[in-house]
């Protein structure tokens, strides 16, 4: 078969053969040696950036550390100046890969991988993949992500999804007119996986669900289904298993590392411990034992171009207690730093806590398709909805009961049923947002 993928890769100056030899060999460090390898590894990357990246040296206070836990936090808010402040010595612009972060903390900026780390990044990700049996040069991929809506970067898109063997759904809108489309393809195109992000396919299992359709019916050659960028709630790959008729795989990621943990094969979060240090420091920065939830920092332990050391996701998160060196497990994320309501009493709770007690009395009858939450004031949420017919007095008195009972009495809801869900730049739907 003709690897049209590595081949693409290849000839943008990506090593993926060298890479993917690489990463073999981290995969066969022994469990025993693992936490030794990894210590030698963060070492490295913290002394290379301390000699040649001027940007890392002077966020550091320009002196050397003993303790990794005494080494300074990285934010994004830290990285937002030029690139070229930030690349290390003997890296340019024009001989990096250069990529923009989504902007989904609230936080956009630019960011830099050297040739070799990112050939590493493809090949953390083709190993994972592999383990459902998905071959990136060979694999039909049924994609349902966002696509540049001008001429030239729409083209480009196209192009990179026709080298990759993908075929792209763009999710701007996703109507049942336009989802009668994407299923037309399903029955016409031999496709052996699906990927994109989690809400848009979430739409079309609740389309499949109310035409009682189960995928494979249609597309017998689906094995899997991967998901990300969004959260992913229980009952919603539930909906997803029984009507796509396929596992259904989490993947939590970052453009500018990785894939940072990947659902294995047991139904775990696997952490991805080759070629990044996943940390969860409390709010002075100290790390948490396992089991206690905290901020998710990242060390990426390759990237010779532009320094990611205890880098600050603005996510938070909880490692399970059964963690090792070797096979770290993310037992649970709980979503954005950033998305947090604040309430009247001066409680701050995860604003997907609103998203999810709403969603377990609006979905019940598969009338709302989709739904945004709103903060505009200590007090006051908006709730735009899509669906058949609009919410009665009974569900909007049911979900204000709720909320109350799990959060606090006294708040104010108005209800906005829409079309269409207006979604950011790349197609991701931000389930809670506080305007405060």
């Amino acid at each position: 078969m003709f690897n049209l993928f590595h081949l693409s890769l290849k000839l943008n100056g990506f090593p993926i053969e060298k890479a993917q030899a690489d990463f073999e060999k981290i995969v066969a460090v022994s469990e025993v040696d693992y936490p030794r390898h990894l210590e030698q590894k963060k070492k490295d990357i913290v002394e290379f950036h301390f000699k040649n990246n001027a940007f890392y040296k002077e966020f550091i206070g320009g002196k050397t550390f003993d303790k990794w836990n005494d080494l300074p936090v990285l934010t994004k808010q830290d990285l937002q100046k030029p690139l070229k402040e930030r690349l290390s010595n003997g890296f340019s612009e024009k001989t990096v890969f250069v990529n923009k972060t989504s902007g989904s903390s609230g936080t956009p900026f630019v960011f830099a991988k050297d040739k070799d780390a990112h050939a590493m990044t493809w090949a953390s990700i083709i190993y994972r993949f592999g383990w459902y049996d998905i071959d990136f040069n060979t694999s039909y991929q049924a994609r349902f992500y966002g696509i540049p809506l001008d001429f030239i970067g729409y083209r480009k898109e196209r192009l990179k999804d026709f080298l990759s063997k993908r075929y792209r759904f763009p999710i701007f809108d996703l109507s049942d007119k336009v989802l009668d489309g994407i299923l037309k393809n399903f029955k016409t195109k031999k496709f052996d996986y699906i990927n994109g992000y989690t809400s848009s396919i979430v739409l079309f299992g609740k389309y499949l669900q109310a035409r009682n359709i189960i995928l494979t019916d249609v597309c017998p050659t689906l094995k899997v289904c991967m998901v990300t960028s969004e959260m992913l709630f229980e009952e919603d790959k539930m909906l997803l298993e029984k009507h796509l008729g396929v596992p259904v795989v989490n993947e939590y990621g970052a453009s500018e590392l990785d894939l940072i943990a990947f659902q294995n094969t047991k139904g775990e979060w696997q952490v991805n411990s080759e070629t990044l240090f996943v940390e969860i420091l409390d709010e002075n920065n100290r790390p948490v034992s396992n089991g206690v939830e905290g901020k998710i920092v990242i060390t990426s332990l390759y990237n010779k171009a532009h320094p990611f050391i205890r880098y600050e996701i603005g996510d938070v998160g909880i490692l399970d207690e059964k963690s090792t060196a070797k096979h770290p497990i993310l037992k649970k994320l709980i979503g954005r730093t950033s998305d947090v309501a604040i309430l009247p009493s001066g409680k701050k709770s995860p604003g997907l806590t609103f998203y999810y007690v709403t969603k377990s009395i609006i979905e019940d009858d598969g009338n709302v398709k989709e739904f945004i939450i709103r903060q505009t004031k200590l007090d006051t949420f908006e709730i735009d909805y899509v669906s058949s017919v609009a919410l009665t007095s009974e569900q909007t008195i049911a979900i204000e009961k709720a909320i109350a009972s799990y959060l606090e009495p006294g708040l104010h809801f108005t209800y906005n049923r829409k079309e269409v869900l207006k979604r950011t730049a790349r197609g991701k739907l931000k389930q809670f947002d506080s305007l405060l």
